[in-house]
């Protein structure tokens, strides 16, 4: 069954979507409740803005639940408040109660924790108490199925110089060293490479347990994700909603277009009928009126029989009254961001050459290993390229590389994203102080306007960038390459902070881009949808893929 609930709904459309025809064991385990959410409320505690509302929500054994939403709409807060209420306690305050009868939970952040980045990877094991006792037999096999060496664990390679994907993956093998019963994943698959991708999604569809997850990559989620639970912020962030529908995504999100556009098209049949309605009872209420006036008082009779039809108009005006209270509403739907980016004034043309580059070696920051050899890339004109490779293989190195032999080119506007946002925004600037490049009045009224059509609040344009979600911050590079008039983009991993629902616009908001892109990505909706030409990066160099 499919439930909505929250200050609006769709008014009955998204109810009753059931599960035949996939292989979901909600009825067999329906009475063993693992984890039970009760009536949580959350409340931004800077500007008092509501978060979740009256929330409530059953997850049974074999429950593989993705949480859904746009940026900014409370998914980690959620997961963080469920495995631990302090996590949140700095900038929220919540109502509600979790239970999940003895279950033991296991949280992988968004983010490595600060407290963990300054430890060696040895270290990082040695953290959790039961780590000494498991069987070098079984670290070995561990190891191995997440692409580690055997000695990986007892590394003195230090957390913070991990590549994203190698921290991830580092995190996830504690994680499941630990046997949890409970998986809170917040973007598993952030950062991991291509083969990993497939081992998680085995993971999360193998677990006999209970996954509650966030994640932007469609693939992932449409390939494990057997529950969606979606978040909602509607008019303008003024009022919240969620949907909790035990069906999988690609059914989710068919049902609720679906949905939506049959109470759109009921809607418009009740106004139209309405107006129809209203029109005749106009004419009728007018003739009736136009005979009261006329009528002469020496026609007692002819009054009193205008006074019982006067009566009727009235009974029939207040039945049209209740009538209208239940008439079917127009939808109001979160909607994807829409947003242009690049000018054809700033296009790049067929053939210009953008980047010769190499070959040259790839090795760590430290120089002490080289990663790849003989690297060559060459781009001409507005090509989109995507370059995929084994986590640690070098792939963000190698962007910073072709960054630096670009940075002096007069004749093109280059602007990066790189993976890690905070290595470019200052985190106690304003979304609004992070894009303008002048500063005067006109400019910061546009990047205004700009942020408002990425759905971002009055009240989060004033907010310092660190209080920011991902997907706020990947918004403000997007910005800042229209911002500069950017017509060469070198992206790392573009796509990863982007709600499911906003992934298509964003693909084809980067595949209309005028000018040339150069990427890292493991999205492989993007891959295929965006980049011209796809190369892997291994020890021997770049590749076709």
């Amino acid at each position: 069954m499919l439930y909505t609930f929250g200050l609006s709904s769709l008014v009955g459309s998204l109810v009753c979507v059931g599960l035949c025809g996939h292989p979901y064991r909600f009825f067999v385990w329906r009475n063993c409740i693992v984890l039970q959410i009760r009536d949580l409320s959350i409340m931004h505690r800077k500007d008092l803005h509501t978060i979740l509302e009256g929330f409530s929500c059953t997850l049974n054994r074999g429950d593989k639940a993705v949480i859904i939403g746009e940026e900014g709409n409370g998914k980690s807060t959620l997961l963080k408040w469920i495995y631990d209420p302090m996590l949140i306690d700095g900038y929220a305050d919540a109502e509600g109660t979790c239970s999940y009868n003895g279950e033991k939970l296991s949280y992988l952040p968004q983010e490595l924790p600060d407290q963990y980045r300054g430890l060696t990877v040895y270290e990082y094991f040695c953290e959790y108490p039961l780590f000494h006792e498991v069987s070098p037999k079984e670290l070995i096999a561990q190891s191995a199925k997440f692409g580690f060496d055997p000695d990986f664990v007892y590394s003195d390679r230090i957390m913070e110089t991990l590549s994203g994907g190698e921290k991830v993956k580092t995190q996830m093998l504690r994680i499941l060293l630990e046997e949890p019963t409970v998986l809170l994943l917040d973007e598993p698959s952030n950062d991991i490479d291509i083969e990993m991708l497939e081992w998680m999604e085995k993971t999360i569809s193998d677990f006999k347990g209970i996954v509650l997850f966030i994640s932007h990559d469609e693939t992932l989620i449409e390939n494990t994700a057997n529950m969606v639970i979606h978040l909602e912020q509607l008019y303008r962030k003024r009022e919240c909603r969620y949907t909790v529908a035990r069906v999988p995504y690609a059914v989710y999100a068919s049902q609720r277009v679906n949905a939506l556009e049959n109470q759109e098209q009921q809607a418009r049949q009740d106004i139209r009928e309405k107006k129809i309605r209203d029109e005749k009872f106009r004419r009728i209420a007018q003739k009736v009126e136009q005979a009261q006036n006329n009528i002469s008082q020496s026609d007692p009779h002819g009054g009193r029989l205008l006074k019982k039809k006067m009566k009727a108009v009235k009974s029939l005006e207040h039945r049209f009254e209740r009538e209208d209270e239940s008439m079917t509403e127009m939808p109001y739907a979160e909607e994807a961001i829409n947003f242009r980016l690049g000018s054809e004034e700033n296009a790049v043309p067929n053939g210009k050459t953008v980047l010769d580059f190499g070959p040259t070696n790839i090795v760590i920051p430290e120089g002490t290993e080289v990663l790849s050899c003989g690297v060559e890339l060459s781009v001409r004109g507005p090509e989109k390229i995507g370059i995929i490779g084994k986590n640690g293989a070098g792939k963000t190195t190698l962007l910073k590389k072709i960054l630096e032999t670009l940075e002096d080119r007069s004749d093109l506007r280059i602007e990066y994203m790189p993976q890690n946002y905070m290595d470019l925004l200052d985190p106690e600037a304003t979304p609004v102080e992070s894009i303008c490049n002048k500063g005067d009045p006109e400019e910061r009224k546009m990047v205004r306007n700009w942020l408002a059509a990425l759905k971002f609040t009055a009240e989060e344009m004033d907010r310092p960038v660190k209080e920011l979600s991902g997907g706020q911050k990947a918004k403000i590079f997007l910005l800042r390459m229209n911002t500069f008039g950017a017509n060469v983009l070198i992206l790392d991993e573009p796509t990863r902070n982007f709600s499911p629902l906003s992934g298509p616009v964003i693909r084809s908001m980067l595949s209309n881009f005028p000018g040339a892109i150069i990427s890292v990505s493991h999205d492989r909706k993007y891959l295929a949808e965006v980049c011209d030409r796809v190369l892997r990066l291994t020890e021997e160099g770049l590749s076709e893929a």
